[in-house]
């Protein structure tokens, strides 16, 4: 038989296949969806905006507009590394499952591979980075519904609204998605199509009523007293690690890897366009609440400046039903977080990184015991009040994730292991230093950043909240090994 065709190494091809085959083995999750499926649930990701209108304006007034369209650049940039990887990896479950394949150390019989520990540790900082995205928005679903109904107002406070909405929220979701992802998706096109008619009406309507204002944008471009010293350009990479933590989000269409019956052509489609849906919301939506309210107005109502800018141009009842229809839009990103959290551990149990019990999945390949542990762990998050405090914790993970992974594709094209991996599709040519460049970005630039803006807005509890998390990975972690290492050790007495 002709070992070399067209250049191709056969043998190398086929040690190449094994690594793939290592790559998701027995995950038990069906290929059960298309890439407009993995888009209707990744596309709640524009509504991650929601909780950084009033922060951001707050910092860099109308500045905030750029960098929105700036961290949308950034996540086109990352996730075309992303989407090669998905396909050289095509049962590995997005950015925790690249990493953790990429780092791990090929045919180890150890007891304990460092390798596993870096690819583990940037899974778990994904985990992180989603999985308080219930948290958050449970909490501004608490902060509306307060808002807009008087009557909950008078018996129930903020945190009891807050609370309550998770409890329902979160239950429901596991219902919904017991039966497979693919029921999520059902359920995404419903929440999509409620989430996105008003979130567009909202934000487009103030132009044809006359409210919007550009003058409210072009004469408060900056803070007058900013200056571009070291304090604020450390400011600038905080917010743009929060940023990013919302604007390249859209990552999460691909870690359905695994469930999607063509990866190789619908994690692209997925991740695409669901990109160029989210330049389009977080630009335009940062621009005319801007442009309507105005730096002032919006610092009058940093939390919920959406509500605000619906009863101007919609009237009372007119924003009522808009922003009621915002909170079943809320209910969706709670979904994509949920979905692509509970993904992530269920990833690192497969690949030896977490206890084995959260590899379990249920008939329908759902993995269960991971939503649960995950939606209980978001409700104690609740009792931290603030959104932006819970996002800046959250910020930490996602900077450690995306650099870490970044810094795993360059490895992917360098090793000559994984370099001859088949890839339906490739981001250009040299990509890789493209990819390391943004990996130093995120690490350690945004990670300086975010806990130097922690520091300025006297949050310490934020960074120590995000520290002591990715933390307790390390422990969490030896165990597993510890696990793996006495079931190897059973098999084969057995054997």
């Amino acid at each position: 038989m002709e070992q070399k065709k067209e250049g191709i190494d056969w043998a190398h091809a086929e040690q190449c296949s094994k690594v793939v085959c290592e790559a998701g083995e027995g995950s038990g999750l069906e290929r059960s969806i298309d890439w407009k499926q993995g888009l209707a649930i990744a596309v709640g990701v524009p509504l991650l905006i929601l909780p950084s209108i009033g922060y951001f304006a707050g910092y860099l007034w109308s500045a905030a507009i750029i960098v929105w369209g700036l961290s949308v650049f950034q996540g086109f940039m990352q996730n075309l590394a992303y989407g090669e990887l998905a396909t050289a990896f095509p049962k590995a479950s997005g950015l925790p499952g690249f990493a953790q394949n990429v780092f791990k150390t090929h045919e180890y019989s150890g007891k304990y591979d460092k390798g596993k520990l870096i690819g583990g540790f940037s899974a778990w900082s994904y985990w992180f980075a989603w999985n308080p995205v219930l948290a958050i928005f449970a909490i501004l679903v608490g902060f509306y519904l307060h808002s807009l109904f008087p009557s909950l107002a008078a018996t129930f406070t903020e945190y009891q609204l807050s609370l309550a909405a998770g409890i329902v929220i979160f239950g429901g979701l596991i219902l919904v998605n017991y039966r497979g992802v693919s029921s999520g998706a059902l359920a995404g096109y419903v929440l999509a199509a409620l989430a996105f008619v008003p979130l567009i009406i909202i934000a487009l309507a103030p132009y044809a009523t006359g409210d919007f204002v550009l003058s409210n944008i072009t004469s408060t471009w900056l803070p007058t007293d900013w200056v571009w010293d070291m304090h604020h350009i450390l400011i600038l990479l905080g917010i743009f690690a929060m940023a990013q933590w919302s604007a390249c989000a859209w990552e999460t269409a691909a870690i359905y890897g695994p469930e999607y019956k063509n990866p190789g052509t619908d994690v692209p489609k997925a991740l695409f366009t669901c990109g160029a849906i989210c330049f389009f919301a977080y630009v335009i939506v940062q621009t005319t609440v801007t442009g309507v309210l105005g730096i002032d107005g919006i610092a009058n109502a940093p939390i919920d400046p959406m509500l605000p800018v619906a009863q101007a141009s919609l009237g009372d009842i007119g924003s009522t039903i808009a922003i009621v229809m915002l909170i079943a839009a809320m209910v969706l990103i709670i979904q994509t977080a949920y979905l692509g959290s509970s993904r992530a551990m269920h990833s690192m149990a497969v690949e030896g990184n977490l206890p084995r019990v959260f590899a379990k999945v249920n008939s329908h390949g759902t993995p269960i015991l991971a939503m649960i542990v995950i939606g209980i762990f978001n409700l104690g998050l609740i009792s931290m009040g603030t959104p932006t405090a819970i996002l800046a914790a959250s910020a930490i993970g996602y900077v450690c994730a995306n650099g870490i992974s970044l810094f795993a594709y360059v490895k992917a094209k360098m090793n000559p292991r994984l370099a001859g991996l088949e890839r339906p599709f490739k981001a250009p040519a040299g990509w890789k230093n493209v990819a390391l460049l943004f990996g130093l970005f995120n690490l350690p630039l945004c990670l300086i950043g975010v806990i130097y803006l922690n520091s300025v807005e006297g949050s310490w509890f934020s960074t120590g909240v995000g520290i002591l998390v990715l933390a307790l990975y390390i422990p969490m972690w030896y165990y597993s090994q510890h696990e793996n290492h006495v079931e190897k050790n059973k098999e084969s007495r057995m054997a």
